[in-house]
């Protein structure tokens, strides 16, 4: 697997400490890292600290598309940070990042490319 620090979009991507997530969602670093276990969201380590990707939090929530999807790429055997590199990487099937199309309300589409990765 690449390091995901060399992917294109890293650079671009705002990424949150579980304390600072816990603050964003209004709960706590514990509920965070059981959301994290529950995969309602999914977390990487830059520099050495756990981080969550700030799109995934929308409007004080996790983002409610990504739990299915999440659960569909974990089926698939991808460890999160597979996960991550495919849900923020461009993808040809979707035009666009899978996270930019679930924000676009193309969730059936995103979690139909996800299964087909068998």
């Amino acid at each position: 697997m690449t390091e995901l620090s060399t992917r294109p979009w890293f650079a671009d991507t705002a990424w949150l400490t579980l304390p600072d997530a816990a603050e964003k969602l209004g709960t706590t670093a514990s509920r965070v890292r059981r959301l994290l276990e529950e995969h309602v969201l999914i977390a990487t380590r830059v520099d050495g600290v756990r981080k969550i990707p700030a799109v995934l939090i929308v409007d004080g929530e996790p983002m409610h598309e990504i739990r299915g999807t999440l659960t569909v790429l974990a089926d698939n055997h991808f460890t999160d940070d597979e996960a991550l590199d495919w849900l923020l990487s461009d993808d040809d099937a979707l035009g666009t990042s899978p996270v930019a199309a679930l924000q676009a309300g193309r969730k059936a589409e995103v979690r139909r490319v996800a299964q087909s990765m068998l």
